[in-house]
């Protein structure tokens, strides 16, 4: 049981450095990254927070994955599905706990706003890497794309991209529907998408590797 809970624990931990990532980036006034354009732009129009935004969202998602196996459905792939429901909720509230602790970040300066990007990138990076390594579960977006691709026999990286766009596109209609402006999507947006794949791959690869993680959970678990 010992062993399980650190696997769990480190998952969490995981979740709630993408959390703070995410909103560093989203601190930088350069945009925010295309998982969660959508949710800001309706955080910035709506009376719901973005971690209120970012859970029900994931909710739809969830949604769309038991859709995806509708036909195929098996007790692993529920197990797996119904795992994200809690997990979304405590992403969302990292996400706005993160969002009342930096309520004052305010660079002043665009040189300022590129370093927080990037320690913004850094750290969610770290995220996804903590909350891959331990082979817990899938947040929401990963398991939608991953689902999709499973049912239509497409790739994954390159679902991912595509999903990415759309959740991009989509934020930009809504932006211009609800504001008239576009609000959340900037060049931060695009360098944030460019870049984090790679640091993840350094981190998991270099620093973040199985051996280091070993020392974090039993010997007996295999990361």
């Amino acid at each position: 049981m010992k062993k399980i809970l650190k696997r769990y624990l480190l998952f969490v931990v995981g979740l709630y450095f993408l959390s703070a990532g995410i909103v560093l980036i989203l601190r930088s006034s350069l945009g925010t990254t295309p998982i969660s354009s959508v949710n800001y732009v309706l955080s910035l129009n709506t009376a719901f927070s973005l971690g209120t935004w970012t859970f029900l969202i994931n909710l739809l998602l969830i949604v769309g994955q038991f859709w995806f196996v509708r036909d195929r459905m098996n007790r692993r792939d529920t197990v797996e599905i119904l795992l994200q429901i809690p997990f979304s909720f405590l992403f969302g509230l990292f996400i706005d706990v993160n969002m009342v602790l930096t309520e004052t970040l305010q660079p002043q300066h665009y040189i300022l706003s590129i370093v927080l990007l990037l320690l913004g990138c850094l750290i969610q990076a770290v995220g996804v890497v903590l909350e891959i390594k331990p082979r817990v579960a899938m947040m929401s977006a990963e398991g939608f794309v991953s689902y999709a691709s499973r049912r239509y026999n497409k790739d994954f990286g390159k679902m991912k991209v595509l999903f990415d766009v759309s959740l991009v596109t989509l934020a930009l209609v809504l932006s211009l529907v609800l504001a008239h402006k576009i609000e959340g999507v900037r060049e931060g947006t695009i360098i944030a998408a460019c870049i984090t794949g790679y640091i993840v791959s350094f981190l998991s690869n270099r620093i973040l590797t199985r051996a280091t993680l070993r020392k974090i959970l039993p010997a007996k678990i295999s990361i």
